[in-house]
Order: C-alpha cells, then sequence, then structure tokens
C-alpha cells in the first residue's frame, strides 16, 4: 500500500487496523468450545466470540454455560454490524 509523506506511523497503524479488524472466522458449537478454553470469551445478542491471532472467532450456537470460564457481555465488538 503506497503512503503519502505526511503520513506518520500511527495513522499507519490505524489503516492496517481497520483493513484487518474486519476478518472474522465463524464455527460450530463443538469446535469454537474447544478453542475457547483458555481464552475471554465476549458475548453480544446470541453471538459468543473471542480474538485469537488477530481473528474474531465466533459462534451462534452456544449458550453462557457451555464455558467453564465467565462469559463478560459486550454491547458490540466491532465497528460495523455483525451480520450471521
Amino acid at each position: 500500500m503506497a503512503i503519502a509523506g505526511g503520513t506518520t506511523a500511527a495513522s499507519t497503524a490505524a489503516i492496517a487496523a481497520q483493513h484487518t479488524s474486519s476478518y472474522r472466522v465463524k464455527f460450530k458449537r463443538k469446535e469454537f468450545v474447544e478453542l475457547a478454553k483458555a481464552i475471554v470469551i465476549y458475548q453480544t445478542g446470541r453471538m459468543h466470540f473471542f480474538v485469537f491471532d488477530g481473528l474474531a472467532m465466533y459462534s451462534f450456537e452456544c449458550e453462557n454455560s457451555d464455558f467453564k470460564q465467565k462469559v463478560l457481555h459486550a454491547i458490540e465488538f466491532s465497528n460495523t454490524q455483525w451480520n450471521e
């Protein structure tokens, strides 16, 4: 990506973050619960999600009781509306 001469490192990082934050990986319940064992789980609406390796991993098939760790309730994860 070409960057104009006056662009700062912070704005370059912000541009990169906007691009990479749109990546999401959807899982079935069984695989999602297995992957999420040692990770903080967030829940908004009926979607549960966590972040791993720069990707948002999510599932619409889980219940809070599926997880041993505490589920944190979020309002929204990204700056765009989540879609199934």
